[in-house]
C-alpha cells in the first residue's frame, strides 16, 4: 500500500512539474558550430534527456564488447562448477551404495571441477575408505581438519581412522582437539569413555560438567553418570580415606537412590565405622526399592558375631522390608536353616518350589541343604540338586556379553561406564555345550547366591555369543568321539521332590558324639 502511494505521488509531481514547465513563458537559445536554435525550455529539457540516455546505451554497449572474454569466463566457470556439483551427487550416492567404480569416476570428476569445494574432499575420503585406502582417506580428514569450514568433520574422521587402526592415545588427542573447537555429542562421548576407560575419575567428572554446559547430554544421564564416578571413586579410596568414600557414597546415593553397589559400600563402610544402626537403616531403605542379595547379605554382615538366632531375626526385618519377593523369602529360609527353625525354611520356600513353578538354582540349592539339615536325606539332596544343575540360572552382574558376580563400575572390555547390568541369564533350550557341568558349592547362610566351582567368577569370562551368555547347564555326557559343537541339551521333564525317592533309605541313626555332616551352604 505504501508503496503504491508512493508511486502516485512521483507521477503527481512529473505532472506537475511538467504543467509548469509548459507554462513557463520564454525561450531557449542555442549557438553550436554555427548553428542557432532556438526552442521553448520543454523541448530544451527533452532535448538534454534524450542526449543522456543515447549517450548512456552507447556507454553500456562500449562496456559490453569489452567484457565479453569474462562473460565467456564466468559461463565456462557456471559449467563446470554445474558439472561438478552432478559428480559430487552421483559421486556420494555411489560411495552409500558401495559402488565404488562408480564413485571413483565422480570423485575425480568433482576434484577437477570444484578443487575448493568441501564435498569433494568429503567424497574423496569416503571413496578411499570404500577401497581400504586408509592412508589416502587420513589424508583427506587432514586436508579438511586444515580447513575453518571443514575443520570438525576432518577432525572426526581422523578420530574414527585413529580407533580403527587400535591407536586409542591419537583418537582421545583428536577428539580433544574438537572438543576445544565445539563441544559436541560425539566429541564429550569420546573424551568421557577414554577417562572412564583408563580409571581416570577425575577427569570424567570434569568432562561431564563441561557436557552439561555444553548441553550435550541430558540431565538424567548425567546424574547416573556422575553417580557412578563416585562410587568408583569411594572404591578406590575405601580403605585410605574411608571419610571421603562415605561422603562420596552419600552424594551417589542422593542421585541414584536404588544404586545398589553404592548402598552396599556404605553400609560396610558405616558397620566398620561402628554406625550400625545407621547401616541398618541404609540397607533396609535401598532393599524396599530394590531387593538384592548383595544387601541382603551386607544387611546381615552389620553386626559381626551374632548368633543364628540374631541372623535369623534380622532375616526377618529386612523381608519386611519388601515382603513378596523372592529374595525375601530365600534369605529368611537360608537365616531359619542356620537357626534351626527348619519349619520356618519350607514355609518360606513354598511358594517358590510349589507344584507348577520353576525353582531357580540357586532355590534348589537351598531345598537341598534343608533335606540335609533336617533329615539327613541324601536321596532328595541328590534329587534337589540334580534339578539344579538343569534349573534356570539366578540373576547376576552384565556387562558387554561377559557375566560375573561382582559389579565394577566399568566393563572389562569395552571400558564403558556402568555397563553392568543385574539381569537373569538367558537360557538355551537346545545348543552346543561348550563347558562341562558346573558342581554347586554352597555357602547361603549369609544370603549369597550358589556359585558353581566353573562358574561366574572374580573377573568376567569371555562370551560364547553375542548375546550375554548364560552359565554353563548339566546334560548328558557326550557321546565317544562326539565333538562339543555337537553336543546337544535334551529336553529334561520337570522333577518334583518325591515323599520318599526308592533310593532314599531314610535318616541314618547317628553314633553319638559323631560329627555333624558337613554344610553345604
Amino acid at each position: 500500500m505504501i508503496k503504491t502511494l508512493l508511486f502516485l505521488a512521483l507521477i503527481a509531481a512529473a505532472a506537475w512539474g511538467l504543467g509548469i514547465l509548459m507554462e513557463t513563458p520564454g525561450s531557449l537559445a542555442v549557438e553550436w558550430f554555427g548553428y542557432h536554435i532556438d526552442t521553448s525550455p520543454l523541448v530544451g529539457c527533452a532535448f538534454i534527456l534524450a542526449t543522456a540516455v543515447v549517450l548512456g546505451l552507447v556507454w553500456s554497449l562500449i562496456r559490453f564488447l569489452f567484457n565479453i572474454p569474462s562473460f565467456m569466463a564466468l559461463a565456462r566457470r557456471a559449467r563446470g562448477r554445474e558439472r561438478g556439483v552432478e559428480a559430487l551427487s552421483r559421486g556420494i550416492v555411489a560411495a552409500g551404495a558401495g559402488d565404488l567404480q562408480r564413485a571413483r569416476r565422480a570423485s575425480q570428476e568433482a576434484k577437477r571441477h570444484l578443487p575448493e569445494e568441501p564435498l569433494t574432499l568429503l567424497l574423496e575420503a569416503q571413496t578411499a575408505q570404500l577401497a581400504g585406502d586408509r592412508a589416502r582417506a587420513e589424508e583427506a580428514f587432514r586436508a579438511m581438519s586444515l580447513r575453518a569450514d571443514t575443520k570438525l568433520l576432518g577432525l572426526r574422521g581422523l578420530h574414527a581412522e585413529s580407533l580403527r587402526r587400535g591407536d586409542q592415545e591419537a583418537a582421545h588427542a583428536l577428539a580433544l582437539q574438537a572438543q576445544d573447537t565445539r563441544p559436541l555429542s560425539w566429541t564429550g562421548q569420546a573424551v568421557f569413555d577414554r577417562y572412564t576407560a583408563t580409571k581416570d575419575w577425575e577427569a570424567a567428572q570434569r568432562c561431564v560438567a563441561q557436557n552439561i554446559r555444553a548441553k550435550i547430554v541430558d540431565p538424567e544421564t548425567a546424574r547416573r553418570q556422575r553417580a557412578v564416578l563416585e562410587t568408583a571413586i569411594a572404591m578406590d579410596v575405601e580403605q585410605t580415606d574411608p571419610v571421603r568414600a562415605i561422603k562420596l557414597l552419600r552424594a551417589a546415593l542422593q542421585k541414584e537412590p536404588a544404586l545398589t553397589p553404592a548402598a552396599v559400600l556404605l553400609g560396610r563402610l558405616l558397620s566398620r565405622k561402628g554406625d550400625l544402626r545407621a547401616a541398618s537403616k541404609l540397607l533396609e531403605t535401598v532393599y524396599a526399592r530394590a531387593p538384592h542379595p548383595e544387601l541382603a547379605r551386607a544387611y546381615l554382615e552389620v553386626r559381626s558375631g551374632d548368633s543364628a538366632a540374631d541372623r535369623l531375626s534380622r532375616a526377618k526385618a529386612l523381608a519386611r522390608c519388601a515382603p513378596e519377593h523372592p529374595e525375601s523369602a530365600m534369605l529368611v529360609a537360608v537365616a531359619a536353616i542356620g537357626a534351626r527353625e527348619f519349619t520356618l525354611a519350607r514355609k518360606s520356600m513354598a511358594p517358590l518350589v510349589a507344584s507348577g513353578q520353576r525353582p531357580t538354582a540357586r532355590m534348589c540349592v537351598i531345598m537341598a541343604e534343608l533335606e540335609d539339615r533336617e533329615h539327613d536325606a541324601q536321596g532328595l539332596v541328590r534329587e534337589w540338586l540334580s534339578r539344579a544343575s538343569r534349573a534356570p540360572r539366578d540373576a547376576m552382574w552384565f556387562a558387554d556379553g561377559h557375566w560375573s558376580k561382582h559389579w565394577a563400575p566399568i566393563s572389562p572390555v569395552t571400558g564403558k561406564l556402568d555397563a553392568y547390568v543385574w539381569a537373569e541369564p538367558q537360557e538355551e533350550l537346545t545348543g552346543p555345550v561348550e563347558d562341562p557341568p558346573p558342581a554347586f558349592a554352597a555357602s547361603t547362610l549369609n544370603g549369597a547366591a550358589p556359585t558353581s566351582l566353573q562358574g561366574p567368577s572374580d573377573t568376567p569370562q569371555p562370551p560364547s555369543a553375542a548375546a550375554p551368555p548364560a552359565p554353563p547347564a548339566a546334560d548328558a555326557p557326550a557321546k565317544a568321539g562326539e565333538p562339543a559343537s555337537a553336543q546337544r541339551h535334551s529336553p529334561q521333564p520337570v522333577v518334583f521332590p518325591l515323599a520318599s525317592p526308592p533310593d532314599d533309605p531314610g535318616p541314618k541313626p547317628k553314633p553319638v558324639g559323631a560329627a555333624a555332616p558337613a554344610r553345604m551352604f
